[in-house]
């Protein structure tokens, strides 16, 4: 094998990477060429995807270019469960329209990664639906309470009085039977998968299928600072965001999140992304040039370098020089309503309280004037600030 090939292994074994399980293997299986059936799994819970699904992502794009298929699943049939990973709450349950209204651009979106011509992609709906009661229970019976109880959330859940629903069970057990109907040789995911992802290798062993190796990718922090990145949380980067609103939204993250952004967001070769921590330990650069050059790569992947260029010169007029944007996301109303439901419902913030420290720290604006009240309603055509990046135009229809 070449060591530019060789070279490439390595790269997708540890690139932005948690965890490999049973990495001497894998490895072996890619060292010798052998095609495999590379599992994704992804649920259709919003429209949009952000740079946290693009960690990922752009890890299978790496296994696709070398001669690996890429069998993805859309979970139309598990995202009327929701995922219990990672949360402390159960997750709002999804009606099949809001299901199919949100899987409308993910194939397009996705490929923006990958080869789709190349790839498989299967509805999970579609094995999953077709399950009897007699068959659930026979694959259900190959777990334990005990075993599902150990997650973390359950067990916080449990400590906390909130209650653990038993649908929620069922999420990992469906999730690992997808694995057993594909058939999958590597299945990849973020490190809050990686409980869901053994029970795969577990129910494949007792269907009498190799077990699945295992890659867990990092989990991008959102621009908050605090939490992984989600919609639901409103602390996202989105891939089809316009340029400036990612140039923008990539500036206001903390400074120390700025190395792992380039990590797991850019396509900086790691030497360079090492001379740039250095410099940043060493106060060598300023972390507001690191950030505009970290802005500079993610928007010409999304968009092209023309587009991050404006940007730039954008953020500079915007936030050098006071002046606000000619050009705003913007949003169409049919009548007065409360400021607050408006971003609330644009995913802009992700909560009322959020909405009210905003405006308790005058970080929200009307039309160039600060906010002070937290029911103000817009009952006219205005523009909005939130924060010092993200801004919004109101029109009435």
């Amino acid at each position: 094998m070449k060591i530019a090939d060789l070279n490439k292994i390595q790269e997708v074994l540890t690139r932005g990477v948690r965890e490999v399980i049973e990495k001497d293997h894998l490895e072996r299986r890619l060292r010798q060429g052998e095609p495999l059936r590379v599992k994704f799994g992804i649920d259709p819970t919003a429209k949009d995807l952000h740079l946290g699904n693009a960690v990922a992502l752009w890890k299978l794009k790496e296994f696709q270019d070398l001669g690996h298929k890429i069998v993805l699943i859309i979970g139309d049939f598990t995202a009327r469960i929701g995922d219990p990973s990672g949360r402390s709450a159960e997750r709002k349950t999804l009606t099949e329209k809001e299901i199919k209204e949100n899987m409308k651009t993910y194939k397009k979106q996705i490929g923006k990664f990958l080869d789709l011509k190349k790839a498989e992609i299967i509805y999970n709906s579609q094995h999953l639906s077709k399950l009897s009661f007699a068959e659930i229970y026979r694959i259900a019976h190959f777990f334990s309470v005990n075993q599902i109880f150990e997650r973390d959330m359950f067990q916080e859940r449990r400590k906390t009085g909130r209650p653990v629903w038993l649908h929620e069970f069922f999420y990992p057990v469906f999730q690992a039977y997808d694995s057993i109907v594909v058939k999958a040789d590597i299945e990849i995911g973020g490190s809050d998968q990686l409980f869901n992802m053994m029970m795969g290798r577990q129910l494949q062993s007792r269907f009498n299928q190799p077990a699945q190796d295992i890659i867990t990718t990092k989990l991008l922090v959102g621009i908050d600072g605090v939490k992984k990145m989600s919609k639901s949380y409103g602390n996202y980067i989105g891939i089809q965001e316009s340029s400036n609103e990612q140039y923008g939204k990539i500036m206001s993250i903390k400074d120390e999140l700025i190395g792992e952004y380039f990590e797991l967001c850019t396509f900086l070769p790691k030497e360079e992304i090492e001379q740039i921590k250095k410099k940043l330990e060493n106060k060598k650069i300023n972390p507001r040039d690191a950030k505009m050059r970290l802005a500079r790569e993610i928007v010409k992947i999304y968009h092209h370098e023309k587009a991050a260029g404006r940007a730039e010169e954008n953020f500079k007029k915007i936030f050098q020089k006071g002046a606000w944007p000619e050009k705003m996301p913007e949003v169409f109303i049919k009548s007065p309503i409360k400021l607050s439901k408006i971003l609330l419902a644009q995913k802009i913030i992700p909560s009322n309280a959020e909405f009210r420290r905003l405006v308790k720290s005058r970080s929200v604006e009307i039309d160039q004037k600060t906010v002070s009240d937290v029911n103000l309603i817009i009952s006219g055509p205005a523009a909005v600030r939130i924060g010092k990046f993200r801004f919004l135009k109101v029109s009435f229809k």
